[in-house]
């Protein structure tokens, strides 16, 4: 079923319908107070009657509505009155002149102190009627039928004037209803055909449009919104990953270049063991910067899918952990490491992944820093995280290289000769982000050297990590 359908069916059809329902069990419930309501005043006007009926001279039996005053005035619509002797003989009726059936000449008076009956019957011409019999006595204990009968003429017009009222009213809505449906429905299938039209791209792979703008923020607006973030996370996904592809085939062509000139010339000519021993050491070392390469981009995409053993830990103690790891290397250097780790520091995380980016961090500021340099590392906690901040006393990096040096594959000028592959720092970002947090360069200004800082959340909430 269409969008246009269903809302013609659910927002017209179906409301239109329960209205008529609503209108007609209203008809029924203003029939029942109409009659009702008259059934009250046939019993007062019958209680008033009843009381005064041989108040007469002579104590004569009469109706005292064919004395009243107000007689005109109240004949279209006051009620007929009957009495009837004991015989059941008709001895006054109003008004005067009322032409009785011939089944209603004669009515024999009930029991005495017998209930006032209330009954409905249809005259010959078609016309309802609501009629009341009160049995009294006279003075001299004779018994007399009283009947007083009121048309419900007036009761069937007023309620007939209500259905056709509430039909019109259900029809106008239903017919109001269907054209805001109409035009709601037509926007609401625009909207969604922009967004149909937008997923379809991305499904051939077209992630250079963002979804047609709109305005509402209603939960198509949302969704539009959300869309529009993850077509642009795609669009930065695929470049970065076209980025990593160029710079893997650049870095992987290097030694593979060295690799075939060695073997060439070792092919070209007779060479001597001492010549062919050179050659092959060469290929060895770029056969091992390869294997690092190789390493490095498999972590790379390791640390980029997250799917890792989050376990609940203390953070200093990993931190200590690499600090001590690394002093080996550091006095090799000629370097000092500094520690500050504050104990403990719970948090959840996975301890390889984790520990990896640490030590990237770490081999980066050993890389850098200068003979008889110091490198700091402390642990601090900054609101509700956390922060592994790793200083050098290296050359520094650009304030506008801050972001671009996290980068697969991208060095400082200055340092192509430098060793490494150009991914700890991409690693390192991937390792953050995958666990709530990221990876930065600090801000602050300093005097030499960098400061790198790997943030986490504190909180040990697996949700929170996973919402990332």
């Amino acid at each position: 079923m269409t969008l246009t359908r269903r809302l013609w069916l659910l927002g017209a059809l179906v409301p239109a319908l329960a209205m008529v329902v609503a209108l007609g069990s209203a008809a029924r419930l203003f029939r029942y107070d109409l009659e009702r309501s008259l059934d009250r005043a046939l019993l007062a006007q019958a209680a008033v009657e009843s009381a005064s009926l041989f108040d007469g001279p002579e104590r004569k039996a009469h109706l005292h509505m064919t004395v009243s005053p107000l007689l005109e005035q109240v004949r279209p619509f006051a009620p007929h009155g009957y009495l009837h002797g004991p015989d059941g003989a008709l001895v006054a009726r109003y008004p005067p002149g009322l032409q009785v059936e011939e089944s209603e000449s004669r009515r024999v008076p009930g029991a005495p102190g017998a209930p006032p009956q209330l009954v409905t019957r249809i005259g010959t011409d078609g016309v309802r009627w609501r009629e009341v019999q009160v049995d009294v006595r006279s003075p001299q204990g004779a018994p007399y039928a009283l009947r007083l009968s009121a048309s419900l003429g007036q009761v069937d017009g007023s309620v007939g004037t209500y259905h056709q009222l509430a039909l019109f009213l259900a029809v106008s809505l239903g017919l109001a209803l269907l054209v805001v449906q109409t035009w709601q429905a037509r926007k609401l299938a625009r909207r969604l055909a922009a967004i149909t039209r937008h997923l379809r791209r991305l499904r051939e792979g077209d992630f250079s449009h963002a979804p047609v703008e709109d305005p509402a923020r209603d939960e198509i607006g949302q969704l539009r919104a959300v869309l529009a973030e993850a077509t642009e996370r795609l669009r930065g996904a695929r470049e970065a990953q076209e980025r990593l592809i160029a710079g893997a085939a650049h870095e992987l062509r290097t030694p593979l270049t060295l690799m075939r000139t060695s073997m060439d010339l070792a092919l070209r000519r007779e060479r001597s063991r001492e010549e062919l021993r050179v050659g092959l050491e060469e290929a060895r070392r770029e056969v091992d910067r390869l294997a690092v390469l190789a390493g490095n981009l498999l972590d790379l995409a390791v640390a980029g899918r997250g799917a890792w053993d989050r376990k609940q830990g203390d953070l200093s103690r990993l931190v200590a952990q690499a600090v001590e790891g690394a002093r080996a290397e550091a006095e090799r250097r000629g370097l000092l490491i500094r520690a500050e780790v504050s104990a403990p520091a719970e948090a959840l995380f996975d301890a390889g992944s984790l520990r990896q980016a640490v030590d990237n961090v770490l081999s980066n500021a050993m890389k850098f820093s200068p003979a008889g340099g110091e490198i700091q590392v402390r642990l601090v906690r900054e609101a509700e995280r956390y922060q592994v901040r790793v200083a050098d006393a290296g050359p520094g990096i650009p304030l506008a290289e801050h972001q671009s040096v996290f980068e697969p594959f991208h060095r400082l000028a200055g340092t192509a000769h430098t060793p490494g592959t150009g991914l700890g720092l991409s690693i390192v970002r991937e390792v953050a982000e995958q666990h709530g947090g990221r990876a930065y360069v600090a801000p602050e200004p300093r005097r030499f050297g960098t400061e790198v800082v790997i943030e986490l959340p504190r909180d040990s909430s697996e949700e929170r990590v996973r919402a990332r």
